[in-house]
């Protein structure tokens, strides 16, 4: 026992920071994955680096190339010593030394060999990282992968661009950590506990202590009420109202003998907070989406927990919650007497439970309905919904099969942003292009000095073409064309690690479902430090 509660402070100690941001549950989830990658490449390591060190579960690297001196030069994780030998081994084998929680495997196979031999292969992790394929195997691969619901990310360093593309049919996220998220307050809607206690506070009867010391909850709160009584409950809404509400906070702040006011800092912070406190309770437009989804309204014995949940929230709302979600049950921080906080934060926490206490027997029918058991979705699961409902997210990328598909191109979003010549969407279509050089002439453009020249024409005509089968009236400047020829496919270890700090967090994101992942396809231009996201 002594020897358990050692081993998790250690663990607490070693991982501090990371479980702040996404917590026991979150790190739990990491530890229990595997992640296969897929070319050990200066990018693919520096991916995996950065999933090896927060604690990933298990890596397993594939990739049949032996390291070259290429390798040696652009990549920190092959060394001379390895020069000759098989790159997953060699990179698998520097890799593990980062962590020792962390399990790190290898085939020495290349990904083709694998994909004819033993397509399932890929089908036993949890997500897979593609970096560096060509086309042809990048459509087999992720075909096999969408159909079998595994997530891939495809991750590409081409000369001074990075590019990533998500792949996965669905994912749902519970704690998407909004920035900026407005405090779930209910002032505009106060429930029966909250009314109650608001009423057992006079501002006009307290001493001098208390009237300083009152939270600012309670101080717009009785200031609104009397607003509402003097205009036909009517919230404070346009800009000039709330100025006259914040007038009316400001005037109660209490005089000195010498008639100037006091410090009253609670008030202060009642008057800097009128504008978020007084927002009015509603649903948002994603959330409202989630309930009308059909994965919400028809539930079979194979339906997810999330969308199972989210059936039970939105029946919360229709009844108990009159419209409105469960309680979220935290307040922020604020300059107050501490009986009177904590008396104030515990009625927001029993209403937040009662309201999980309720979704919990909408979960429990719910899941009886379809023919599960009731321990399958735990009341730790269900309070972690009802304190997030106001945040759920959805994210549905199209496959890779639709997206070069030239009927199903998106042209409208391709066009739009070629309104600007030198947008990030112009490196999205030269590494199109020199996928169809690769094609045709088993090679990419520039791989050899001797043949830049030549393959500026033959790079051109391969832009030329793809623009005509996807119908873009767009134009495609000779510099871009010229600068991926001299790029000769190289992976500068700059791009290739900028780009491993980004995608290793993408797949954090998939992994632990916090946070909300890009959808669908992200550029970088290394040149300008500038960067994008397309919905193609």
């Amino acid at each position: 026992m002594a020897e358990t509660m050692k081993a998790k402070a250690t663990k607490e100690q070693k991982y501090d920071r990371q479980l702040r941001l996404w917590g026991d549950h979150g790190q739990e989830a990491l530890e229990n994955a595997h992640v296969c990658l897929i070319n050990a490449s200066s990018t693919g390591t520096e991916i995996m680096k950065n999933l090896v060190l927060p604690g990933i579960g298990a890596f397993t690297i594939v990739d049949g190339h032996s390291v070259s001196g290429e390798d040696v030069g652009n990549n920190f994780f092959l060394t001379k010593t390895c020069f000759g030998k098989n790159r997953a081994y060699a990179a698998t084998e520097l890799l593990q030394e980062l962590n020792s929680d962390v399990s790190g495997n290898f085939v020495e196979e290349s990904p083709e060999e694998l994909l004819d031999n033993d397509p399932e292969f890929f089908q036993r992790f949890s997500m897979v990282i593609a970096v560096q394929l060509p086309e042809s195997t990048l459509l087999k691969l992720s075909t096999i992968l969408w159909n079998a619901g595994i997530p891939l990310l495809v991750c590409r360093t081409y000369g001074l661009v990075g590019y990533m593309r998500l792949l996965t049919k669905e994912h749902t996220v519970v704690e998407s950590h909004p920035d900026n998220a407005l405090e779930d307050l209910r002032l505009d809607k106060p429930f029966t506990s909250l009314k109650k206690h608001f009423q057992s506070f006079e501002l006009e009867n307290m001493d001098k202590k208390d009237h300083s010391h009152t939270p600012w909850i309670i101080v717009i709160a009785k200031y609104l009420e009397k607003w509402l009584s003097e205009n036909n409950n009517h919230l404070p809404k346009l800009s000039k109202e709330k100025e006259a509400f914040k007038e009316q906070i400001r005037q109660g702040i209490r005089k000195s003998e010498t008639g100037a006011p006091e410090v009253e800092e609670n008030f202060e912070e009642a008057i800097k907070n009128v504008n978020t406190a007084l927002n009015p309770t509603k649903i948002s437009r994603e959330v409202e989406s989630i309930f009308n989804d059909e994965q919400c309204c028809n539930l079979t014995a194979q339906t997810s927990s999330f969308w199972l949940l989210a059936r039970a929230v939105k029946q919360f709302v229709e009844n108990e919650g009159h419209g409105s979600l469960p309680v979220r049950g935290t307040i922020p921080d604020m300059i107050a007497d501490s009986d009177k906080f904590i008396k104030l934060q515990n009625i927001y926490r029993e209403k937040a439970k009662e309201d999980a206490a309720v979704v919990s027997n909408y979960v429990a029918s719910l899941l009886q309905s379809v023919g599960r058991p009731s321990e399958s979705i735990s009341e730790q699961e269900i309070r972690l919904f009802c304190k997030n409902a106001a945040f759920l997210r959805v994210v549905r990328c199209r496959s890779l099969a639709e997206e070069y598909n030239a009927e199903n191109v998106n042209k409208d979003e391709i066009s739009s942003y070629m309104d600007n010549p030198d947008s990030e969407m112009v490196l999205y279509l030269m590494l199109r292009t020199v996928d169809r050089f690769y094609q045709q002439h088993g090679r990419y453009p520039g791989v050899y000095n001797c043949q830049v020249e030549d393959d500026i024409g033959k790079l051109k005509s391969c832009v030329n073409s793809l623009l005509q089968e996807y119908t873009l009236s767009v134009n495609v400047k000779d510099d871009y064309i010229h600068e991926f020829c001299r790029y000769g496919s190289a992976e500068p270890h700059t791009v290739a690690a900028y780009l491993g700090g980004a995608a290793a967090q993408e797949v954090i994101k998939i992994i632990t479902h916090q946070f909300v992942p890009f959808n669908n396809t992200f550029v970088y231009n290394a040149m300008t430090q500038t960067s994008a996201v397309y919905r193609l």
